[in-house]
């Protein structure tokens, strides 16, 4: 009898964190995932498919999927109705660097869009189906900078701390129905992510 195989997607995985565990699963050697990488823009996903020498439909399926975008993320769930998702990761993320001063309102709310309000929309788009079931798993990219505050990224571990408070909080509320959210406060990872950063105008005097 085939083995029921653990059905994973998870956010931002065109690069760092995202891209590492999609490739590490979808690889997995007695062929426990089925791996649904997603990311804003497919184009970045030559890297994935590097990794995993091709496309496997069996073990990977790659879809488009923007957190800040409610259709993409509809989209995204019709693609896996009839499909019972065991792990949802809220992985994509953006840094934003810099003294307060340079950072303007709109990279602000990008940061926020992103890195919040993109997790809640994405476990709202995923979770009628878990609570449903009474089954599943949703692990949450946080950061050190969601429990201390680090010097230049004010605004980012502000985004960190509100996913820390919404994730604590509804840990609570999904215990009832056997769903388990589990935080992962990485430290700094050796990926593209700080290249990714939102920076200021280095020319700008506030930096110097």
């Amino acid at each position: 009898v085939p083995m029921e195989k653990t059905t994973v997607l998870i956010t931002g995985c065109s690069s760092g964190i995202g891209l590492g565990l999609a490739a590490r699963l979808a690889a997995d050697t007695a062929g426990r995932f089925k791996v649904f990488a997603t990311m804003r823009d497919l184009a970045k996903a030559e890297q994935l498919l590097e990794h995993f020498g091709g496309c496997c439909p069996d073990m990977l399926e790659l879809l488009q999927l923007d957190v800040t975008d409610s259709h993409s993320l509809a989209a995204a769930a019709r693609r896996l109705q009839g499909q019972q998702l065991d792990v949802l990761v809220c992985n994509a993320g953006v840094g934003l660097m810099g003294p307060l001063e340079t950072c303007s309102d709109q990279a602000m709310k990008t940061i926020f869009d992103v890195n919040l309000f993109g997790a809640i929309r994405t476990i709202r788009a995923f979770l009628p189906d878990m609570k449903r079931r009474r089954a599943g798993r949703i692990i949450v990219s946080s950061s050190i900078g969601g429990l201390q505050g680090l010097p230049f990224n004010a605004v980012y571990c502000a985004s960190k701390f509100a996913v820390e408070g919404l994730c604590e909080s509804l840990a609570i509320d999904l215990r009832p129905f056997n769903i388990h959210l589990t935080l992962v406060e990485c430290g700094p990872v050796n990926s593209s992510f700080t290249a990714n950063l939102q920076r200021p105008d280095p020319e700008g005097n506030e930096l110097q």
